[in-house]
């Protein structure tokens, strides 16, 4: 399955809990991104599942191999932004439910 399927079928699971804003249903930036409350917290980027997830969580991911910190295109990785690698073996539902979770605070 490519990402793009896979992403949807991400966001098929998320847009009826409540909070949760699908993508497409806004214009302007994050509008390709499942949100909660306003708050991105899962999103496709160049084939890529991004979540965004605590610090020390994200450094754990990277150290295991999972993927690399998500660069908005500015020279710096975010802290809190995991790119997950194309090799990953991780669910990506359970990482974007994690993500989900940590949007709660």
């Amino acid at each position: 399955m490519n990402p793009s399927d896979r992403f949807a079928l991400l966001v098929e699971e998320f847009a009826s809990l409540d909070g949760v804003i699908p993508p497409g249903a806004t214009a302007g930036f994050g509008s390709s991104a499942l949100r909660f409350q306003g708050r991105i917290f899962a999103m496709l980027a160049h084939d890529r599942l991004v979540v965004k997830l605590p610090a020390a969580r994200v450094t754990s991911l990277v150290d295991d191999g999972e993927g690399v910190r998500f660069d908005a295109g500015k020279g710096r990785p975010l802290k809190e932004w995991l790119s997950l690698g194309p090799d990953s073996e991780a669910s990506w539902s359970d990482l974007a439910h994690e993500a989900f979770r940590f949007a709660h605070r």
